[in-house]
């Protein structure tokens, strides 16, 4: 296989869903060239498509590894941590497995927030720290100011495919996206249930007029 498509492999396995163009951007190479190769890897079963609606206008198509695509990658760890996570479903109540991964979230919050004095910093600040600590966890985060508060999409997510059959693993950075703000946050969209991305609404923030 190319390096060129390996590199679109990558890129869908970090981003889960992208357009050409979004591919051509990230690989750097033209649009045109993307949609050869694109074509390559769905003739090999790698690489599915869909159409997707964004806004006002036509659908556009959006590209997604297939299972088979997505076990071109090495899966052990992936494996390791679906089963000890099969393992704590089957020994332990729902409600202590919620707590698990809740926990886990404090005590990540927990320790960045030792090292940073984030109740006396605006909100767009902190709002620029977690984008920051995501990004270190493996997360691609953008925010935005809107008429009805501060949205933060997360554009991919280490999660994803874990997710998929364990959703208990999102209360991971919800909770830590919440505990860094020290504000609450509403998910108003969700990857696992069809949407491009998740979003999440912050609660109870004063808004400003800056944006990044």
């Amino acid at each position: 296989m190319s390096n060129t498509r390996e590199k679109v492999l990558e890129t869908l396995l970090a981003r889960q869903r992208c357009t050409i163009n979004n591919l051509a951007d990230t690989v750097g190479i033209n649009p045109i060239s993307v949609r050869h190769h694109i074509n390559k890897l769905e003739a090999a079963g790698l690489v599915a498509s869909e159409e997707e609606r964004h806004g006002v206008g036509r659908p556009r198509l959006v590209y997604f590894l297939t299972e088979k695509g997505i076990e071109q990658f090495p899966s052990r760890y992936l494996t390791l941590t679906v089963r000890l996570l099969e393992q704590l479903k089957e020994n332990m109540p729902e409600s202590m497995v919620g707590k698990l991964f809740t926990q886990m979230a404090d005590d990540l919050a927990a320790d960045y927030a030792s090292e940073l004095a984030l109740g006396e910093l605006p909100i767009e600040e902190r709002l620029n720290l977690v984008k920051d600590l995501l990004s270190t966890e493996g997360f691609t985060m953008e925010w935005e100011l809107k008429e009805d508060g501060y949205h933060i999409r997360e554009i991919s997510c280490p999660y994803y495919h874990i997710g998929q059959s364990h959703p208990e693993v999102c209360t991971v950075d919800e909770t830590l996206i919440s505990n860094m703000l020290s504000v609450p946050i509403e998910k108003v969209k969700c990857i696992l249930d069809g949407d491009s991305h998740c979003t999440y609404i912050v609660l109870g923030s004063e808004k400003t007029t800056h944006q990044p």
